[in-house]
């Protein structure tokens, strides 16, 4: 059943469905030939959409997830002997703002695949099932249901800035790779205190909130510690931050992503962003200082070689291509449409 959509809009869905290999289902990978703003590579990535999201056990807790075997992932494959494992952390139980209440609780009528309030359920790459109440995870069978760490029932939206530079010498000129002869590329990256991975300095968009605004906020806080920054400072970073993110930007993706959090009824999705600064003059003036989420924060060398959370390395690797930087030495194999 699927609450709030009129009948043509639950048949394309139903016919998308079964037009898709059965091992996919509505897979992040096949949404991007639907919605070919979430891709710039015409590369095709199989597995990345949902590996991490098999990972075991759950983030921040002893809990081991149902094995699922690769050939099982996907909810077209019949599976009658599937037994997940429930669980939502009990900080997400405690009712915090930002999370949703229990499905069960008898003043909680969420409207899923829509706008709700000011609570955004739409999902960046269509249309989700919903079953028995629960929004099924699209990307397939997880090990897990509840809501684990993440606050909704559902897609669970964030957003990314990637904030690149140019790497340079001291005389102020590009440095290119020595194999590629590419210049390399740099960004604002940040240790999570959760995990202890680098990652981009991203974060949850507030109901209500415009991605943009999200972006901004999120690098403040975790980049600048703009939060423990007295009134003149805080000042003073507004205005620089508003010169950077008023710069050349382009998306760089939206939609899905593989995060260790997700499980079958909550998943994360993200609008991955860069802005970049050609010349440097604007991130040179910005001193970068963890705060927030951040343990510690630096400018790092992109390459093929970065090991980051979630999905952070392919959102980086399209940027390079964007941006005709150094990736890898090896090429690698010529992608096709």
């Amino acid at each position: 059943m699927l609450p709030g959509l009129g009948l043509q809009r639950a048949l394309a869905l139903l016919g998308l469905a079964a037009a898709l290999p059965p091992h996919s289902n509505l897979s992040a990978a096949h949404w991007s030939h639907l919605h070919p703003a979430n891709m710039l590579s015409s590369c095709k990535f199989d597995r990345w959409y949902h590996s991490k999201a098999l990972t075991s056990p759950y983030p921040g807790s002893r809990v081991e997830r149902s094995r699922v075997p690769e050939d099982k992932v996907g909810w077209l494959t019949q599976w009658e002997d599937y037994n997940p494992v429930e669980y939502t952390a009990a900080a997400v139980l405690a009712g915090p703002k930002w999370a949703d209440p229990q499905i069960n609780d008898k003043n909680f009528s969420p409207k899923f695949n829509e706008r709700d309030g000011e609570v955004e359920r739409t999902s960046r790459n269509g249309l989700y099932v919903v079953e028995n109440g629960r929004p099924r995870n699209p990307a397939g069978r997880t090990g897990l249901t509840g809501r684990g760490l993440l606050g909704r029932w559902g897609p669970n939206h964030a957003a990314d800035p990637v904030v690149t530079r140019w790497k340079r010498d001291g005389s102020g000129n590009k440095i290119a790779h020595p194999v590629t002869g590419k210049n390399i590329l740099q960004f604002v990256a940040i240790k999570r205190r959760d995990c202890g991975e680098w990652a981009i300095p991203g974060g949850m968009v507030d109901p209500g909130e415009k991605i943009s605004a999200t972006l901004k906020r999120e690098f403040g806080e975790e980049a600048l510690n703009s939060l423990q920054k007295s009134p003149e400072e805080k000042a003073s970073l507004e205005k620089q931050l508003r010169r950077l993110f008023s710069q050349e930007h382009f998306v760089v993706y939206r939609g899905y992503v593989d995060d260790p959090r997700n499980t079958d009824n909550a998943w994360m999705e993200t609008e991955a962003v860069n802005y970049h600064d050609e010349t440097g003059e604007t991130m040179d003036n910005l001193p970068l200082e963890a705060g927030d989420d951040a343990g510690m924060v630096k400018w790092v060398d992109i390459s093929e070689k970065l090991k980051l959370y979630a999905n952070h390395s392919y959102f980086i690797k399209l940027v390079t291509e964007k941006r005709g930087a150094h990736w890898g030495e090896d090429p690698g194999p010529e992608c096709r449409d």
